[in-house]
């Protein structure tokens, strides 16, 4: 499991996980290490997905690493080779963000069979949705009175949402354990994240 009380373990499991989804595992690595910047991480999950874009399988990667100051984000895709580009190529980017910074950490578990839950039962599919304000939405639509004879230009209402980074992991597609695994690393960010809010209420 990815949080362990020996950090060199979390290493070794965080890379022999890179390793097993087999996706440009060195390119991902690589990536990662520069997000970390020298940190050692205490807690990850990794997910692997292929999905379809018209006739063509596409794959990409995402690895969440918890370290004790940040969380880091390092995503994958690759592209063609199609009729524009003969090779193919892969994106990489790689965000850090501080802990101080994360606003919302949403777990979502999916049950199967509720009336025969038990505690510590474990899911078959969770959805972790985790939001720090790096990029908001804003939606707009033409603002009314409520009035159906008005003709009033009463201008525009709208509303403001951060653009979350979501990750969903099932037992058909990932196994019990990619599910487990990103349990284990929302429980983890929870926890540290609300050390974190603890330590600046007391500072302030």
């Amino acid at each position: 499991m990815p949080r362990m009380a020996d950090n060199e373990g979390v290493v070794a499991s965080l890379h022999r996980a890179i390793e097993q989804a087999g996706y440009y595992p060195s390119l991902v690595a690589d990536c990662l290490e520069s997000g970390l910047g020298g940190h050692e991480p205490v807690s990850f999950a990794v997910h692997h997905e292929a999905t379809f874009d018209r006739d063509e399988l596409r794959r990409h990667i995402t690895v969440l690493a918890l370290t004790a100051d940040h969380l880091v984000v390092t995503h994958v895709d690759e592209h063609g080779p199609d009729e524009t580009t003969p090779v193919s190529t892969a994106s990489a980017s790689t965000e850090t963000v501080r802990l101080n910074r994360i606003d919302s950490v949403v777990l979502t578990r999916v049950i199967a069979d509720p009336a025969r839950y038990v505690p510590g039962r474990a899911p078959v599919e969770a959805m972790l949705t985790i939001g720090w304000g790096a990029v908001r939405r804003v939606e707009l639509e033409p603002a009314g009175c409520g009035d159906p004879q008005c003709e009033a230009d009463h201008g525009f209402s709208g509303s403001t949402s951060n653009d979350d980074l979501t990750v969903r992991m099932s037992e058909a597609a990932d196994g019990a354990d990619g599910v487990a695994q990103l349990v284990d690393f929302a429980d983890s960010l929870v926890a540290a994240t609300s050390v974190r809010s603890e330590a600046v209420t007391r500072e302030g």
